[in-house]
């Protein structure tokens, strides 16, 4: 009888984003066992692996051969083989290649684990000086001005503290775009995290857009962490009031009127209905 052999495994091992010293025991030993390695840059790679003494083969799978080469990897995978996904640096996917092929492994019900380490986003956000209890990871915006600004105005009501990745060459240029939309919030910039040249800037948007413009150069990759928009000012009776009565000219009904504020404003239907109910009664006796 034909026997069928399970599946290899998909490891998603985290690197180093610039300290080789920051390379887990677990994340070598993976590294070491697998049966192949497939890395955002062989050549990059090459560095992290003579410095632990790995010998295992690589292959690369980057951005623009990422389609092409998962077939070849879930293929491999469907053989028994255990492949380890690396990027260049920190936690593959997170603003990384892989997505694709790990879409594709989780079709194929092919086992996926991940190596937890390194994420720029997350050693940032833990020293940047803001709240931590609720975060968005916003990654890289569009690099078009328009399409910047549009998605900036859609993210400035969001309440959680709001993380962005960019390139040196581009970091003034999103600071000066956020603060007309976001406002002159209070802000960090982790730079080169982990590196020689490590720094943090904190401040408000503004503050920060000064210190880095009175440089000849900006180098290193940017994580930008901006405080979430300030909550709204409590709804006293007396604003609730006001609100109604300037809607009242929208002919809807009480029950609609109602419904509508209090999603808006994030009250009990009741107390509108009710509120709304004794200002028409008021007015028209």
């Amino acid at each position: 009888m034909e026997t069928i052999n399970p599946p290899g495994t998909l490891y998603i091992v985290a690197t180093p984003l610039g300290n080789l010293e920051d390379m887990t025991f677990r994340a070598v030993r993976i590294l070491k066992e697998a049966d192949l390695i497939a890395a955002e840059d062989t050549r990059y790679s090459k560095r992290l692996l003579n410095h632990y003494g790995i010998e295992t083969g690589m292959i690369s799978c980057h951005e623009h051969n990422e389609a092409k080469k998962s077939v070849q990897l879930i293929e491999t995978l469907k053989a028994g083989k255990n492949i380890a996904l690396i990027s260049d640096a920190g936690t593959p996917l997170i603003s990384d290649p892989g997505y694709s092929l790990v879409k594709a492994a989780a079709k194929h019900c092919i086992p996926i684990i991940p190596i937890p380490g390194c994420n720029a986003a997350i050693a940032g956000l833990s020293v940047a000086g803001l709240p931590t209890d609720s975060f968005l990871f916003c990654g890289f915006l569009p690099k078009k001005q328009q399409k910047r600004s549009l998605t900036l105005e859609g993210l400035k009501q969001e309440r959680a503290t709001l993380i962005f990745y960019e390139s040196p060459k581009r970091i003034c240029a999103l600071l000066q775009q956020a603060i007309p939309v976001l406002g002159d919030r209070k802000a960090c910039i982790a730079r080169e995290i982990t590196k020689l040249h490590e720094e943090y800037l904190r401040g408000t948007l503004g503050e920060i857009l000064c210190t880095l413009e009175l440089r000849p150069q900006v180098k290193g990759e940017c994580v930008l962490f901006v405080q979430g928009a300030s909550p709204p000012p409590p709804m006293t009776s007396e604003l609730l009031e006001e609100l109604i009565l300037s809607k009242q000219n929208q002919n809807k009904g009480t029950a609609d009127l109602a419904r509508e504020i209090a999603a808006t404003c994030h009250l009990p239907k009741k107390q509108v209905y009710d509120t709304i109910l004794r200002l028409r009664n008021s007015s028209s006796s």
